[in-house]
């Protein structure tokens, strides 16, 4: 088996620009056939989870489910969506498969070919709610939202005569902030104010925010291109970089560097983990990036891009993130439930600093460096810019 030993945060944890989200130590072939399929199967699920995330702050409480398998890239894509959006904070998908896989709860509705299928809107309706009774949601715009309305409202009152009731109702093209409240207001006034107004068509945490910001009286939403392709960022910069080495197992690690023109591309050299700093509320107010053998012991933390900026942590409380789950080879812990990831991931982003959640000009979370490491990058960037090569005296 391949001699690696891994650290990386619990599944569902919120991690920042810069930090080291999964640390590989062991002989350098094996740490290298690994680069790949980790970058693979962490950048796209961290990204999906996180604009997941984005679009279930949105949403304010109201249900988000995962519409994007048709638009998603292959079906292992979008089983990779349905898993990483249910831990974002998605309530459901209307991928079966992954639902059979993942036992994530599964949503959707009939189709617009349904009803063009019948005779009438008002036939495919009253089949599709003798077929599902118990949880029947109506599409409304195959033909004209107006009459639509006006068809499920006599299916809803048909239902009630024979002890169902309609679940919901679901607009997916058109002015949806017009469409929803006249659908709500139609629905109040033939007393049926229980039946859920559910919306698609495009979305994301922008246009969700704009329809609340209008009143749209939306219970939940269907969030399936702009989920699945996270549009306007189709991928996430994740790198995987080579930070101390040895000749010998058992020796010092010497730390390494890559430089580059682009100071953003400049890695952190040396052996990582993050220390969490929380306040006496258990908000997270900055991470701090570490490497033991160089630790002054400082709770101060230079900035990680701009070394010209500095925090103090010093009335925080910390937590170490990286946990070690594989030694040598072998798996050391179970990975968790998805619902334990999931969960973990809302009661992070519970805790976060609003400020730093809003979409426009968010807060910059603060992560850093803990001195002993930065002096070590400033070394180590003067050192190879001597074009010395790696020092191999430490």
């Amino acid at each position: 088996h391949m001699h690696v030993s891994i650290w990386a945060p619990p599944e569902g944890e919120l991690l920042f620009p810069r930090e080291p989200m999964v640390r590989v130590e062991g002989p350098i072939i094996d740490c290298q056939l690994l680069e790949t399929a980790l970058l693979n199967l962490m950048n796209f699920q961290t990204l999906v989870a996180t604009k997941t995330a984005r679009v279930v702050t949105a949403a304010q409480g109201h249900a988000i489910s995962d519409f994007g398998l048709r638009r998603a890239q292959g079906p292992d894509g979008g089983l990779a969506v349905a898993r990483a959006s249910y831990i974002g904070g998605a309530s459901s998908t209307s991928n079966v498969l992954a639902g059979k896989i993942y036992g994530i709860p599964v949503f959707g509705t009939h189709a617009h070919s349904w009803v063009m299928a019948f005779p009438t809107e008002l036939d495919a309706f009253r089949a599709f709610a003798r077929s599902m009774p118990k949880n029947c949601v109506l599409l409304l715009d195959t033909y004209d939202v107006h009459q639509g309305i006006k068809n499920a409202i006599t299916v809803a009152k048909e239902m009630e005569a024979s002890g169902e009731h309609l679940a919901a109702i679901r607009i997916d093209s058109g002015d949806l902030a017009k469409l929803t409240k006249e659908a709500r207001t139609a629905f109040d006034q033939a007393g049926l104010s229980y039946v859920k107004i559910s919306a698609s068509n495009d979305l994301d945490e922008y246009t969700i925010q704009s329809l609340f910001a209008q009143g749209a009286p939306i219970d939940s939403f269907g969030v399936g291109t702009k989920l699945a392709t996270c549009d306007p960022q189709p991928s996430l910069g994740g790198v995987y970089k080579l930070s101390a080495v040895r000749d010998t197992p058992g020796e010092p690690w010497s730390p390494v560097i890559k430089l580059s023109e682009m100071s953003y591309k400049r890695t952190i050299p040396g052996i990582q983990h993050i220390r969490r700093y929380y306040d006496a509320s258990g908000i997270p107010v900055g991470d701090q990036i570490v490497d033991d053998s160089v630790d002054q012991g400082s709770t101060d933390a230079i900035d990680a891009v701009d070394s010209m900026v500095s925090y103090d942590f010093s009335s925080a409380k910390p937590t170490e993130l990286l946990k070690q789950i594989v030694c040598d080879g072998v798996r050391t812990r179970e990975p968790d439930s998805i619902e334990i990831a999931k969960s973990r991931c809302r009661d992070a982003l519970m805790h976060l600093d609003p400020a730093v959640k809003r979409f426009l000009n968010p807060q910059v979370y603060p992560v850093g460096l803990e001195p002993g490491l930065a002096k070590l990058r400033y070394d180590l960037t003067r050192f190879e810019r001597k074009g010395s090569g790696r020092d191999t005296t430490r």
